[in-house]
């Protein structure tokens, strides 16, 4: 297994397949932030990749830790950005079962690496995924509160406000500023 650092969508996923397939190395499977090989690199192959993934915008995590908080952020990023509905379950039982990692473990990891917690991040990736949903213009805020497990559309909009400093409703007035790509939502 390998770890890749910002690897946040599926065009992420498409591109560091082209890279392993343009340097013959067979992938297993590719998900946000992994790649299971079928076979162990060496050392020079491992350079190699490193390389091409770095000319993509890509880096190959080779500290633990770092392999754990790039499993945190695409953990949270798949869960919010990518799957719908969210499963009833809390964030740090999704991240617990997710990394096979103590919860406390995770969140001391990633705050003092991150210089943010978890539970933050968590929120300042659902802000996003809300202003792609009210941009879209399908779904009423209550369906979006919903799709977001937040228990109403009242905390929504207190922490949208929060950290936009404006209403939902302020927002989709404005023709927004470009949103920032995921890995670099802090």
């Amino acid at each position: 297994m390998i770890y890749v650092k910002s690897m946040v969508c599926n065009r992420c996923i498409e591109a560091v397949s082209e890279e392993l397939a343009k340097l013959d190395i067979e992938a297993m499977d590719i998900t946000l932030g992994e790649v299971s090989l079928q076979e162990e690199l060496s050392i020079d192959r491992k350079e190699q990749l490193k390389e091409a993934l770095a000319e993509r915008g890509f880096e190959l995590l080779e500290d633990r830790n770092n392999q754990y908080i790039e499993q945190i952020k695409s953990a949270v990023i798949s869960r919010i950005h990518h799957q719908e509905p969210q499963p009833e379950t809390t964030f740090s039982k999704f991240l617990e079962r997710e990394i096979g990692r103590d919860y406390s473990f995770l969140s001391t990891l990633f705050s003092s690496v991150e210089g943010v917690t978890i539970e933050r991040y968590i929120i300042l990736q659902k802000i996003e995924k809300v202003k792609e949903l009210l941009i879209y213009d399908q779904l009423s805020l209550s369906q979006i509160a919903g799709q977001l497990d937040y228990s109403s559309v009242q905390h929504l909009s207190n922490q949208f406000k929060k950290i936009t400093g404006m209403s939902p409703s302020e927002f989709k007035q404005l023709r927004p500023k470009p949103r920032k790509p995921l890995d670099q939502v802090r």
